[in-house]
């Protein structure tokens, strides 16, 4: 059938007529600055090795999952691996998921209840915004890192809800945001939770691996993970293998297996993605030289950031430098791809016009020389 809808059609002239059509690109032998394989581990032959042999050594010779959880799919790994997650974060217990964006669709569609009030910030992930969206209850978004925006939402919310059946209030916000690469004063947050009777959500796909003593993330490297409600963390990132889990109570483990839809109507991972999330957590404890040497990169990317040029200060691997407009970044973003330097353009509406941006990711493998040298032609392109 050759006939396409008319409303579909302009929706993609639109797209290209404001020059942000998105568009799947091949696999290149560039410079990484772009993916989120922050500490080397997609790539890691060590790990694909080891992965293949706790499999064979298990006997556990299957290619699929062969359904749900809730129907054929729970394989054994799932019991240890979700039990190590949860050592591993300190967290009562944990429930993997296949993907971030289905941890987050899942948790945000089911946990808040009609009529709560959920709180989040204004720059939080579209799989949040999802969530949240497929959510019965109310809610709002704070300024993005204001403690003082939030407070204020949080006096009006709680005195405006005085009803019989008291309503719960989530505050939602990420250890590491994306598109930044800042965080928030998650101590000043959680005594604001506190202080409400709220119940603090955390993201944190993107500290997974960076942050703490073994790659445990932010919320843990600053001790405040018995004081949150629900941590989300996803192994795509920093874990370089595929899917998510949400760590809490075992109560909140057993509410989400009834009521998460996005878990249970989907076939589960299959032995070899679980298997490969168990020995790429293994990995992070040998990682500590992996870990200071992308610290270092961090560092060095600071210091040699020309300051003519804007840029959103960020102690994580991510860091972005603000050129307005589609047009503009995308051109620079190929004339840096031009000279073997994979940076990539972030376009409205992923952003707001007006804060385009190159993104760059920085990894362990990164060489300073590398590092000085993409920024060095930044600047002389600019």
């Amino acid at each position: 059938m050759d006939a396409f809808p008319e409303k579909l059609s302009q929706k993609l002239l639109q797209r290209i007529e404001s020059n942000a059509l998105r568009q799947l690109t091949k696999p290149n032998e560039l410079v990484d600055f772009s993916s989120n394989d922050y500490l080397g581990l997609a790539k890691n032959e060590e790990i694909f090795q080891q992965t293949h042999e706790f499999l064979v050594s298990r006997n556990y010779k299957v290619n699929g999952a062969t359904g749900s959880r809730l129907l054929s799919g729970n394989h054994a790994f799932y019991f240890e691996v979700e039990k190590y997650i949860a050592q591993f974060h300190q967290a009562q217990a944990a429930l993997i998921f296949n993907s971030g964006y289905d941890a987050n669709i899942g948790f945000f569609s089911s946990v808040p209840q009609r009529n709560d009030i959920i709180l989040f910030d204004e720059l939080s992930h579209a799989s949040i915004r999802d969530g949240i969206q497929m959510s019965l209850a109310k809610s709002f978004k704070f300024k993005h890192n204001n403690l003082v925006d939030l407070e204020n939402l949080l006096i009006k919310h709680t005195q405006a809800t005085d009803n019989e059946q008291r309503t719960t209030v989530y505050i939602i916000t990420e250890s590491v945001f994306s598109m930044d690469g800042d965080s928030p004063d998650l101590e000043k947050m959680i005594q604001l939770a506190e202080n409400f009777n709220a119940f603090l959500v955390v993201d944190e796909a993107h500290a997974l691996g960076i942050f703490g003593k073994n790659g445990e993330g932010l919320v843990q490297q600053l001790n405040l993970h018995d004081k949150v409600f629900a941590r989300i963390i996803t192994f795509g990132k920093a874990l370089g293998c595929h899917g998510a889990a949400v760590l809490g109570s075992e109560q909140l483990v057993n509410y989400l297996v009834n009521f998460a839809r996005s878990f249970i109507y989907t076939t589960g991972l299959s032995p070899h993605s679980v298997a490969t999330i168990f020995v790429a957590y293994q990995h992070l404890l040998k990682s500590q030289q992996d870990r200071a040497k992308l610290i270092q990169n961090i560092a060095c990317f600071k210091s040699c950031l020309p300051t003519s040029i804007f840029h959103l200060p960020s102690n994580s691997s991510i860091h972005s430098v603000i050129i307005p407009g589609n047009d503009r970044v995308k051109t620079i973003a190929q004339q840096l791809q031009q000279n073997d330097f994979d940076v990539k353009p972030i376009l409205s509406p992923t952003v707001p016009e007006g804060q385009e941006r190159l993104r760059f990711c920085l990894h362990s493998f990164n060489s300073e020389q590398e590092i000085r040298a993409v920024l060095t032609l930044l600047k002389k392109i600019i």
